[in-house]
């Protein structure tokens, strides 16, 4: 939800700074284009960067860390496994909820 209203803040900045170019508001173009495009660059490197969740069984050629957290997000508790082959890590959803 979070997320969202963040994209929605960011395309709004972007509007309100082609609002600005259009109508001469020299002054604030660009904080509006500035702070529109941090925010939607940022929101895009987060979602590339952060992996998602996955569910079910790792895969056998992954090692398990022993790492273990509470995604905020979701408050499931989420184990971490390596996969030796390529470097990747995994984070596997070990439970639906925290302390359920």
């Amino acid at each position: 939800m979070l997320t969202v209203a963040l994209y929605v803040t960011g395309g709004v900045l972007l509007l309100l700074g082609l609002v600005a170019a259009v109508t001469g508001g020299w002054v604030v173009l660009p904080q509006l284009l500035i702070g529109g495009l941090l925010l939607l660059v940022g929101l895009a490197i987060e979602r590339w960067r952060y992996k998602p969740l996955q569910a079910g069984r790792p895969d056998p050629r992954w090692l398990d860390t022993g790492e273990r957290f509470v995604d905020p997000e979701s408050g499931a508790l989420v184990a971490v496994y390596h996969d030796p082959a390529d470097g990747s890590r995994h984070y596997i959803k070990t439970w639906p909820e925290h302390g359920a």
